[in-house]
């Protein structure tokens, strides 16, 4: 059969962090591969999507934004509106979206009914119609057992993964971290479950601007180089902090990516501090970390699903502090891949400089590296899951109007 484009659509609420929008734009990045030939629509609740490069056949959705307040309530970020009218808001523009975008297959990062249930008026049409495959997503690991229990298997969420969900795609290998079993997982949604593997990064920066390159080679040039990087930086400025006293100062280069999520007052005061370090370099934001992550020597880091991709992905030596609140899902992912042998780790509570130097100027000994012991063939097991699905339903329907056709191979 000819090829034609496939059309996807990804969801991510993005009521805190990049780490749902990041994977998203690899997984459209992926889909977009001739073998599959993707148009996706990605409905993202970050502005910050603006400030990424987009897949090829690709664009974005971004929906007015929430924001958690001190006590933990959602609220609604910049526009003067009740939290039912911003959902309300927010519900209409995807169902409209969609509808008029038709995919061929849905996939919703980590919550089944989006932001509040925005999701729940569009998976009942796409159901209804029957023309769309829809995927739940899922990162490697969510919490602890107990939380997730509670929190995520929730009677709603368990309700719609039963009724609209076609299938389960856990982002990690089990052999790691096995979730179904973890989580006891009723056999409802457990009988959905692949495990994709992890999501190896490399691709990312194969293309990368030769402008952004070429910034970073005059910077650094050829010294060796060690990253910090805390991820969207909310809670990172403790790590971040240690890592300025412990930089060495012995001839090798420093970076330090603090997130656009840290404080202005907060960041202000890192980069003050690191200013007296000779070698010792600060960014703010780095839309592609994976450009400084390709050519680190060893990396320091908390443990968020993306960046220990990232690590895993380039077989960096790597360390790893992972945040432990109000999620364990942090602490959990870095000692189980400490136990293997791939990454290192120490609890928050334990971190000095004494130690994080130590760790800094220390020669490792060899690592495992971590494509011999963990599948990291996710974007590739993602590619033909997605088209298995949609090849399915397509012939199951005997669908033959060209623009309901997508790619597939002959056998």
């Amino acid at each position: 059969m000819a090829q034609r484009t496939m059309r996807v659509s990804l969801y991510s609420h993005d009521t805190m962090g990049l780490g749902h929008l990041r994977r998203n734009l690899l997984i459209a990045e992926a889909l977009a591969a001739p073998a599959t030939n993707a148009s996706s629509l990605l409905v993202t609740g970050a502005h910050e999507a603006n400030f990424f490069r987009l897949p090829q056949r690709a664009d974005l959705l971004t929906l007015p934004r929430w924001r958690k307040d001190s006590v933990g309530d959602y609220r609604s970020a910049q526009l003067m509106l009740e939290r039912d009218d911003l959902r309300r808001l927010r519900t209409d523009s995807i169902r409209s979206a969609l509808e008029a975008f038709r995919p061929h297959l849905l996939i919703v990062d980590k919550v089944p009914t989006g932001a509040f249930g925005e999701l729940l008026p569009t998976l009942e049409r796409l159901s209804a119609q029957g023309s769309t495959r829809i995927v739940l997503g899922l990162r490697d690991v969510l919490d602890d057992p107990k939380s997730v229990a509670v929190e995520w298997l929730c009677p709603g969420n368990v309700e719609a993964i039963e009724r609209y969900y076609d299938s389960v795609w856990i982002y990690g290998d089990p052999q790691v971290y096995d979730a179904v079993l973890e989580y006891s997982l009723p056999n409802s949604i457990g009988s959905k479950v692949t495990y994709t593997g992890f999501i190896d990064q490399t691709s990312r920066v194969a293309d990368q601007s030769s402008k952004l390159r070429g910034v970073l080679d005059s910077l650094l040039n050829d010294t060796p180089m060690v990253l910090c990087t805390v991820g969207g930086g909310q809670d990172g400025a403790g790590l971040a902090a240690e890592f300025i006293r412990a930089f060495p100062e012995d001839g090798r280069q420093g970076v330090l990516v603090n997130g656009p999520f840290m404080p202005d007052d907060v960041a202000a005061t890192l980069r003050s501090a690191a200013s007296r370090k000779k070698g010792l370099h600060v960014f703010d934001f780095v839309p592609e970390v994976d450009l400084l992550v390709e050519r680190a020597e060893r990396v320091v880091a908390m443990a968020g699903y993306n960046t220990v991709c990232s690590l895993l992905s380039f077989g960096k030596p790597s360390l790893l502090v992972p945040r432990v609140q109000p999620r364990c899902e942090q602490w959990i992912r870095a000692k189980s891949l400490a136990d293997r042998g791939v990454v290192h780790t120490i609890h928050p509570s334990e971190l000095s400089t004494d130690r994080l130097r130590e760790w800094i100027v220390s020669d490792h000994p060899a690592r495992p590296t971590a494509e011999h012991q963990i599948n990291l063939a996710g974007l590739a097991n993602i590619g033909r899951l997605a088209l298995s699905l949609v090849s399915e339903a397509t012939h199951h329907r005997g669908i033959a109007r060209t623009d309901s056709s997508i790619a597939t191979k002959e056998t």
